[in-house]
C-alpha cells in the first residue's frame, strides 16, 4: 500500500446522467470505494440543466433513458427537462449522492502518475481560483459536446436587426409572443423548438438546408402505464424497458436492412398527420433512415402546428440576412424578428481536459476505444459516450457496472492500476473501422478528434446495446488485455509487477 491514500478512490467528472449513474452504481456495487463528483455548473443535470430553450424534452423514451436501477414512473414516456431533473434530484437525495458533489469546480487538467498510482487533478473554481485533488481512478461523465462553444456555421447577419439566439445559450427573458421566428436547422433541437414557440409566436418557420427523417409517436407509453397499474413498479419498468430496447434494436436493424420499407412507413405516418397534400420533398432526406438519428415528433406536435398555420417548414439555402428577415438563394424572403440558429453542437472529447500520463499529453485520437469504456494504454480512466442509435443511459449503465467490477477486482487483488494494454504488434494487426457510421454534421465535423475504432471487439465503440450488455457482463475482466498492476510501472516492468502481485 502507498504511504498516503489519494483524496478519493474515484473522481467522477460531471453531475449529469453519466456521473450520477456512476455514483449510484458505486453505492450498490463498489461501496468500499470513496468518490467525489465535480461539476462545473451550479446545478446537477448536465444537458438537462444547461439547455433552457422552449419545450426541451427527451428524444428517447424515459424507460431506456432512465437508469436500469430506478424506475421511471411518470405518465409521459417522452419527458420534459423539469421532469428529468426531478428524477435525477430524487436519485441523488434518496441515495445520499448529493453530499459527494462539489459544484462550481471545472477540471482543467489531470495527470496520472504511475509512481503513486493516482491522478493529480487541477480544478478551477467559480471565483477563478485553482485547487488540486488526487484520485486513483478517473471517470469522465462530461458528455460529448463543447459546453462553452456551439457549432458556428459562419453566418453573416449583415443588416438583420432582430435577435439572434443559439439554443445552447437561451436567454431567460426572451419575449417572442406574436413575433415572426425563423429556426435554422432540422435536427432534434429545431423539431422541439418550433411547435413549442408556435404556441405564442406569430409564426415560426423551420428553415432546413436538408430534410430530416421524422417519426411521430405518443408521448405516453400506453403499455407502460397499463403494466404499472397491474404489476409491481419495478417489474413493470423492467418489462417496459425490455420491450423498448427490443423495439429500438429492431427499428434500427430494419432501417439498415430494408431502408425503403422504413421510408414508406415514415412517409405514411406523416401523410396521415398532415393530409394527402403535404410537401413530401420537405420530409425526404437524401439519405436512408438511421444514417442520421431519427427526429422524434411526440404527439404529432410539429405537424399539428403546421396544420394550424402557426408553423411551416421551408427547404432552401440562405443568400443573406436582411432587415426584417432572411433571403434565400431562390429569392424567397422569410420575415423574422428572431432568428434561432439550431445548427448543431460541437463535439468535445474528455470534457476538453488536458489529460496526461506521467507528464506526457494524451491524444485521444491516437488511442483505441476498449469495450466502449476505456482506452488503449491509458490507465485508470473510463468514459461514457452513449449510443447514437439508442438511449445514452444504456451505455452509461453498462459502463458504470463494468467499472465497478474493475474497482472491486483491484480492491480484492491489491492492484492499483488497470490498463487496457495494446502492444505495437497488436495495434498493427487491427483493422480500423469508422468510429461513427452516421452522416450527421456534428459527427462528421468532430471525427478528427475522436478515438480510434476497430472492426472487432474489444477495441471498439460498438453501436449494439444488446451485444454490448452481454459482453460487458459475461466476458472475464482478466482477458489478457486489461492488465492489473501496482504503483511504480515506470520503474518496473509489467511482468515483474504481475509476479509480485501473485
Amino acid at each position: 500500500m502507498l504511504a498516503t491514500p489519494p483524496d478519493f478512490d474515484v473522481l467522477i467528472v460531471g453531475a449529469g446522467i453519466s456521473g450520477i449513474g456512476m455514483a449510484a452504481h458505486m453505492g450498490m456495487k463498489a461501496p468500499h470505494h470513496s468518490y467525489c463528483i465535480v461539476e462545473r455548473r451550479d446545478n446537477l443535470g448536465g444537458t438537462w440543466d444547461l439547455f433552457r430553450y422552449p419545450g426541451i424534452r427527451s428524444d428517447s423514451d424515459m424507460h431506456t433513458l432512465g437508469f436500469d436501477f430506478e424506475p421511471w414512473t411518470h405518465e409521459k414516456s417522452i419527458a420534459d427537462a423539469p421532469a428529468i431533473l426531478e428524477y435525477l434530484d430524487r436519485i441523488v437525495d434518496e441515495r445520499g449522492i448529493r453530499q459527494h458533489i462539489r459544484f462550481g469546480h471545472k477540471v482543467v487538467s489531470a495527470d496520472f502518475h504511475h509512481d503513486d498510482a493516482r491522478w493529480h487533478v487541477e480544478l478551477e473554481k467559480a471565483d477563478g481560483s485553482r485547487t488540486r485533488m488526487t484520485a486513483n481512478f478517473l471517470y469522465l461523465g462530461a458528455g460529448y459536446y463543447d459546453y462553452d462553444e456551439p457549432y458556428d456555421p459562419g453566418f453573416d447577419f449583415g443588416e438583420f436587426e432582430g435577435q439572434v439566439i443559439h439554443p445552447q445559450f437561451w436567454p431567460d427573458d426572451l419575449d417572442y409572443k406574436g413575433k415572426n421566428v425563423v429556426v435554422i436547422g432540422s435536427g432534434a433541437t429545431a423539431v422541439t423548438i418550433v411547435p413549442s414557440m408556435a404556441r405564442e409566436a406569430g409564426h415560426v418557420t423551420m428553415l432546413q438546408r436538408t430534410p430530416t427523417w421524422m417519426f411521430a409517436r405518443p408521448a405516453k407509453d400506453a403499455v407502460a402505464n397499463f403494466l404499472r397499474k397491474v404489476l409491481p413498479e419495478r417489474l413493470a419498468y423492467r418489462l417496459t424497458r425490455f420491450k423498448n430496447i427490443k423495439m429500438q434494436d429492431l427499428a434500427f436493424k430494419t432501417a439498415r436492412d430494408k431502408p425503403q420499407k422504413v421510408k414508406d412507413t415514415l412517409h405514411k405516418k406523416i401523410k396521415a398527420a398532415l393530409g394527402p397534400d403535404y410537401d413530401k420533398d420537405a420530409f425526404t432526406p437524401p439519405y436512408n433512415p438511421w444514417e442520421q438519428r431519427l427526429c422524434l415528433v411526440p404527439d404529432e406536435d410539429l405537424f399539428s402546428a403546421m396544420k394550424s398555420g402557426k408553423a411551416s417548414v421551408v427547404t432552401g439555402q440562405i443568400a443573406k440576412f436582411e432587415q426584417g428577415g432572411v433571403r434565400l438563394t431562390d429569392g424567397t424572403f422569410l420575415p423574422a424578428d428572431i432568428v434561432v440558429t439550431a445548427t448543431g453542437l460541437k463535439l468535445a472529447v474528455a470534457g476538453k481536459i488536458d489529460v496526461r500520463v506521467d507528464g506526457a499529453p494524451v491524444s485521444f485520437n491516437e488511442r483505441f476505444y476498449y469495450k466502449g469504456c476505456m482506452f488503449s494504454n491509458l490507465p485508470n480512466l473510463a468514459v461514457v459516450f452513449g449510443y447514437l442509435n439508442a438511449s445514452w443511459t444504456l451505455r452509461a449503465d453498462i459502463n458504470s457496472d463494468y467499472v465497478c467490477r474493475v474497482l472491486e477486482h483491484m480492491r480484492k487483488t491489491g492492484a492499483q492500476i488497470a490498463t487496457p494494454v495494446l502492444t505495437p504488434e497488436g495495434e498493427a494487426a487491427i483493422t480500423e473501422d469508422d468510429v461513427f457510421d452516421f452522416s450527421s454534421g456534428y459527427i462528421q465535423r468532430g471525427k478528427h478528434i475522436m478515438p480510434r475504432n476497430s472492426i472487432s471487439y474489444p477495441w471498439r465503440l460498438n453501436q449494439e446495446y444488446v451485444v454490448d450488455r452481454k459482453r460487458m457482463k459475461d466476458d472475464p475482466l482478466t482477458d489478457g488485455i486489461l492488465t492489473f498492476t501496482r504503483a511504480g510501472a515506470n520503474a518496473r516492468g509489467l511482468d515483474e509487477q504481475l509476479e509480485a502481485a501473485e
